[in-house]
């Protein structure tokens, strides 16, 4: 992350509700993802020609249908090849075909009502940071014509709405209240962002060639990157059918997304549990100066308690260590696709729960707190990130000490003592 805010705020925590208000109008894009799906595609541009704030220009995303869609003088479209479902290609094609600060993304099938796009932009307006979802509504849109209001049909042949993902916004209150899980609860059909803020995260990842989850890995990415997640109830589009949810899938593809997905997250809920695949979440730097039992004792402790997380050694730690995948080396960089960062710098031992106790104490307000009598410092490297992109040191707080059941490794403690059992785990 180094390019700059172009313009714009940031606020603490996810508190997308302290957004200033009467910021500069942006200029706003709108991509529009289509295949196969003309009398659709007719529709939801009408219904961008009525809305109260008019986009400053219209992209159109074609997915390689068998036959360039038709679209109206002013509206740009751009193809690529049918090599399977990818959406998330066309995404990235139609958001690199526009000049807009804002970006707007719809799918074919998606109508919006007059209103969706003066709501959708005001957010990335004020908070180049925000990923902001819309509200999309489910109906029978079959039989109507561009020239039917969608905002009066809709409710009339209105369609059940996934009771989860409206169970999900309110328990966040619109995700005001969202943490490292609240990426699935992103729609790429109904989503805004400063282009900016979409360029600075990398946009979609091409490499899912299913359908969904892209979404959710998109979100995931931005939500580490220091992002700030943010529901627009009152942004509605008219999704023509049921959710995708009712409807029935291959299992298989089903099983591709849930897959892909586990390998691109390190969040509770999306990644894999057991298997040692994916991003890890915790990040562990072990300072050079413990000694080598210190060391070998502590990192034997941490592991067996969180075995997912990556550890950063120096050169001699890593002789010690040998050959473990889990391991980086100190003089890297920390993974943009680690959420939290455990800095231990005198020896520790405890079993799961005195670990996990100390990674509980980030509630997404503060950026660090010491632990262990200053043994150890954990940190929430999404808002040092935040704090680091702005030059803010106000939006990465430190938290009171953190009390844990770990304890500080003494030489009693030796391996062979910590390995068969007798010095406590």
């Amino acid at each position: 992350m180094t390019a700059p805010p172009p313009y714009g705020t940031s606020v603490p925590g996810n508190r997308w509700d302290l957004a200033p208000t009467g910021s500069p109008r942006r200029s706003v894009s709108v991509v529009v993802t289509h295949y196969e799906q003309q009398a659709q595609l007719d529709r939801t541009l009408a219904a961008l020609r009525r809305q109260t704030r008019l986009p400053d220009e219209v992209v159109v995303a074609d997915d390689g249908s068998s036959r360039a869609p038709d679209v109206p003088p002013g509206v740009r479209l751009v193809r690529q090849a049918d090599e399977g479902f990818r959406a998330a290609a066309a995404r990235n094609l139609g958001v690199a075909a526009t000049s807009g600060e804002v970006l707007v993304l719809l799918d074919a099938d998606t109508c919006p009502e007059p209103a969706f796009l003066e709501r959708m932009a005001a957010l990335p307006e004020a908070l180049p940071e925000a990923l902001v979802v819309g509200r999309r509504r489910h109906a029978d849109l079959s039989g109507t014509s561009p020239g039917d209001i969608v905002e009066a049909v809709g409710p009339t042949q209105e369609l059940p709405e996934p009771e989860w993902l409206r169970t999900a916004y309110a328990a966040t209150r619109d995700l005001l209240d969202a943490d490292a899980t609240s990426h699935r609860f992103v729609i790429s059909a109904v989503l805004a962002c400063s282009r900016w803020w979409y360029d600075e995260v990398g946009g979609f990842d091409e490499s899912f060639r299913s359908y969904g989850g892209e979404d959710w890995e998109l979100a995931h990415r931005s939500w580490l990157a220091g992002g700030l997640l943010a529901h627009r109830p009152d942004a509605v589009a008219w999704h023509d059918g049921p959710d995708a949810a009712t409807r029935r899938r291959d299992p298989d593809s089903r099983l591709a997304e849930t897959v892909a997905v586990a390998d691109r997250t390190c969040a509770p809920g999306t990644t894999w549990r057991g298997l040692g695949r994916g991003p890890a979440d915790l990040v562990v730097t072990l300072q050079p100066e413990l000694g080598p039992t210190e060391a070998l004792v502590t990192l034997d402790s941490l592991l067996a308690a969180l075995p997912r997380a990556a550890v950063r050694l120096g050169g001699q730690h890593r002789a010690l260590v040998g050959a473990d995948p889990r391991v980086l080396r100190l003089e890297d960089d920390l993974p943009a696709s680690a959420r939290l960062h455990l800095v231990v710098r005198r020896g520790l031992v405890g079993d799961r729960a005195a670990w996990t106790s100390a990674l509980e104490g980030l509630d997404g307000t503060v950026a660090s707190r010491e632990v262990a009598a200053g043994s150890a410092e954990v940190q929430d490297l999404r808002l040092l990130r935040r704090a680091a992109r702005w030059h803010r040191a106000d939006l990465a707080p430190g938290g009171p000490p953190l009390a844990t059941a770990l304890r500080a490794w003494t030489r009693d403690v030796t391996l062979e003592s910590w390995l068969g059992g007798w010095a406590g785990g």
